[in-house]
């Protein structure tokens, strides 16, 4: 029987709705079967994380919420921006994966010009220094200020434009640098619809996560 791994996972919006607060876990669970994830969401922070702002006010929420579980293989910072990610793999003795590495170092393996899309018009600091000159950036979708617009038919709509604009542009990929893009299951159709790889920060960090822990039992 393969061997199950248990992994912490940080939500950095607040969310009252279990079933809506689970499902990055549940998907990561999904894609990786021997992965058990257990998930907390940081307080006071219902508009989560959409500009620099926002990520220090969640950094030390993140790191005091991360201190909190107990007997975890690998912890998941749920986020594009790996707020707290350096931070907390200094001080825990355990990997700590950010969805913004994990994503842009998947995106990394289709080669040049790889085009973000996320909910704010800079590019989070893992994809500026992991794809560097490769990155497309053409900003945030239209109308999209946050998480909670993608929820929304015209901030969906948003996000298949600013692919074709992306694609339009010379990118080849498209890395997807907001975790809330995972939770409306956006991947697959706009993959289908922009005829490109479409890299899932979802899918990355749990891919991220289970090499962790395997790489770990190689010790």
């Amino acid at each position: 029987m393969a061997q199950t791994f248990k992994a912490g996972l940080i939500r950095v919006v607040t969310l009252e709705d279990a079933a809506l607060r689970a499902l990055h876990g549940k998907l990561i669970e999904q894609y990786c079967p021997a992965l058990r994830v257990e998930t907390k969401s940081i307080p006071d922070q219902p508009e989560g994380i959409h500009r620099e702002e926002t990520k220090a006010l969640a950094v030390p929420k993140i790191i005091e919420l991360a201190r909190s579980f107990r007997e975890i293989d690998v912890l998941i910072i749920s986020c594009c921006d790996d707020p707290a990610v350096q931070e907390l793999g200094e001080q825990l003795p355990i990997p700590v994966v950010g969805a913004g590495s994990a994503t842009a170092a998947l995106a990394h393996r289709y080669g040049r010009n790889v085009g973000i899309l996320g909910i704010t018009d800079y590019a989070p600091q893992p994809y500026q220094e992991l794809l560097g000159e490769n990155l497309v950036n053409l900003g945030r979708p239209e109308g999209v200020n946050g998480t909670l617009d993608l929820l929304t038919p015209q901030g969906r709509q948003s996000c298949f434009d600013k692919a074709a604009e992306l694609k339009a542009a010379g990118a080849r990929s498209i890395a997807l640098a907001c975790t809330g893009m995972s939770t409306i299951g956006l991947t697959a159709p706009l993959e289908q619809a922009c005829g490109l790889p479409v890299v899932d920060p979802v899918l990355a960090e749990g891919l991220m996560a289970y090499y962790e822990c395997l790489r770990t039992t190689m010790q």
